[in-house]
């Protein structure tokens, strides 16, 4: 599994020979001006909820590629009234899908479309693939329902929001990895706006001094499981 680091929240996934987009916010993010979304391949874009640092570009990578939208009902709903191909999902509900199996987890945030139409409950994703499981947060808060993630699934990589602000902060994140059982963290949503600016040597040396490793991609980075 190769993970690849687009900026804010937006993540490339290659595993089992397909290419996943998660919450692709490229275009609207000045830092990632250095990525070409038109050169992006994607069988899947999975959208966590629907603000517009999430799914900005959405819709013109999806029409490019003909990807699959996955979220939830009333995401995919809204994209399907766009005639974009779309698979509905819910909270704790799971799909095998031919790169893995996922399931759409709790997180605890807001969403909503920029034109105002309901985004229904944000939430998380967690893959399953044939070698390797990870977890895909969202934005969210610290919850106790992210101990339920390891009565399923042993996780070998989490990915966490750790701007603060918006979700969870790097104390609540470095709590967040204790609930699900996982030392092995990539953080996202950080550095974005002014809003979520971090030290990243501080960030480091926290998690650090707690036994776990957090990693911080430069904009266009991977990592490989």
């Amino acid at each position: 599994m190769k993970i690849t680091f687009y900026g804010h929240a937006s993540l490339g996934i290659e595993v089992g020979g397909k290419h996943i987009l998660v919450d692709p916010f490229i275009t609207g993010n000045p830092k990632a001006s250095a990525i070409d979304i038109e050169t992006l391949k994607a069988d899947y874009i999975l959208v966590t909820h629907a603000h517009g640092d999430h799914v900005l570009d959405v819709e013109a990578i999806a029409k490019r590629t003909n990807a699959t939208i996955v979220s939830n009902a009333e995401i995919t709903s809204y994209y399907a009234q766009r005639e974009f191909k779309a698979h509905p999902m819910n909270h704790g509900g799971s799909w095998n899908f031919d790169f893995g199996k996922v399931r759409y987890v709790n997180a605890i945030h807001s969403s909503s479309f920029s034109d105002g139409s309901y985004g229904g409950n944000p939430g998380g994703f967690v893959i399953e693939s044939e070698h390797k499981n990870i977890y895909i947060a969202g934005d969210t808060a610290l919850t106790f329902d992210m101990k339920l993630i390891p009565l399923r699934t042993k996780l070998d990589l989490a990915i966490l929001p750790i701007g603060n602000n918006f979700t969870m902060d790097v104390e609540d994140a470095i709590i967040a990895s204790d609930f699900i059982e996982c030392d092995k963290i990539l953080g996202y949503h950080f550095d974005t706006f002014g809003y979520i600016e971090i030290n990243h040597e501080d960030a480091i040396r926290k998690f650090f001094d707690k036994g776990k490793d957090l990693m911080l991609l430069k904009i266009g980075e991977s990592i490989e499981l």
